[in-house]
């Protein structure tokens, strides 16, 4: 999982980056519309495809972390077992769900590949290149999530259930304390040290 955890932090690190530069480039068109009446033409384009791409790459890594959103007024309520059997079932359910969007978006990136489709500004973008790489981003969310859901499999069979739910089950409050207090602690000591 070592490995899966920094392909996912890599991903997350690129879609991160991608979403900043689509702010730069915004942030800069404005600021040329207002002070000199110039606009980046395609600058709203490029965003969209980065907001795209960053998201399919961020994926892996929220879910890695557990920080996907879930509503769980009545989780915290059933039993342990019974969570954890939701739990899979929601993982199960959420990469089938990317899986069938991915192999969908096979069949449209192929299309676009085929027809040298592109875009109809004024960048002319080849649309198979943004597609691709978001085609890339779920492929590895996909590949992340199976990855994880047998390696929650592999220790629920060994009869690890606290060990399986922190592989898969929304985080505690109680988790959620610890990790803040041992981020407060890691700033403190780095500014301690420099």
């Amino acid at each position: 999982m070592s490995g899966v955890r920094r392909f996912a932090q890599w991903g997350l690190w690129f879609g991160g980056a991608l979403v900043l530069l689509a702010a730069l480039l915004i942030g800069v068109d404005v600021l040329m519309r207002k002070f000199l009446a110039l606009s980046i033409g395609g600058a709203d384009e490029l965003a969209g495809y980065s907001l795209a791409i960053g998201t399919a790459w961020g994926l892996g890594a929220a879910l890695l972390d557990r920080a996907h959103i879930r509503i769980d007024s009545l989780y915290v309520l059933f039993p342990q077992r019974l969570r954890l059997a939701l739990d899979f079932i929601a993982l199960i359910l959420l990469v089938g769900f990317f899986a069938l969007i991915a192999w969908r978006g096979w069949g449209v990136v192929g299309q676009s590949w085929q027809s040298g489709s592109r875009s109809q500004s004024a960048l002319e973008t080849p649309i198979v290149v943004p597609q691709a790489l978001w085609l890339a981003g779920l492929a590895a969310f996909v590949a992340i999530g199976v990855v994880l859901l047998l390696d929650a499999l592999r220790i629920l069979a060994s009869g690890d259930l606290r060990n399986a739910a922190r592989l898969v089950s929304t985080r505690s409050a109680e988790e959620e304390v610890e990790d803040e207090i041992r981020d407060l602690k890691g700033r403190q000591a780095r500014e301690g040290s420099g």
